[in-house]
């Protein structure tokens, strides 16, 4: 019922070709279909998105009798808490809560000697 496609974007033919790199981008699938990130990174995040989040947070907020000035302080810190929720590089992986996708993949860079990165991804959910 859940499809995921990942662009990982290599600079050769030979590591595009490796166990390792392919192991890679499976895990990052399996990944993006457990936890659905919204993005890939935080530039890639709507202003929407962000306007939204944070009028519910300063709503919270005031609502709990907090001053503007402590509500604002507040909903910087719960904005980079969503922010590294609903970011696919910045979230915790699935299979090693230790490690963020991000360090998972310095990982991998640092193993094969080549830049790699994660271009794109889209998660498909029937039903």
């Amino acid at each position: 019922k859940i499809g995921v496609m990942v662009e990982v974007a290599c600079e050769t033919d030979f590591v595009a070709k490796t166990d390792d790199l392919k192991a890679f981008a499976r895990n990052i699938a399996m990944h993006v279909a457990a936890v659905n990130p919204l993005a890939l990174s935080r530039d890639e995040v709507s202003a929407e998105v962000l306007q939204r989040e944070k009028d519910i947070y300063i709503n919270q907020a005031l609502e709990s009798g907090k001053p503007q000035q402590i509500a604002e302080k507040m909903v910087a810190g719960k904005m980079e808490k969503f922010l590294a929720e609903v970011c696919l590089l910045e979230q915790r992986y699935v299979k090693n809560p230790d490690l963020s996708v991000q360090d998972l993949l310095n990982e991998l860079v640092a193993k094969m000697g080549e830049n790699i990165s994660i271009k794109k991804f889209a998660r498909f959910q029937i039903g």
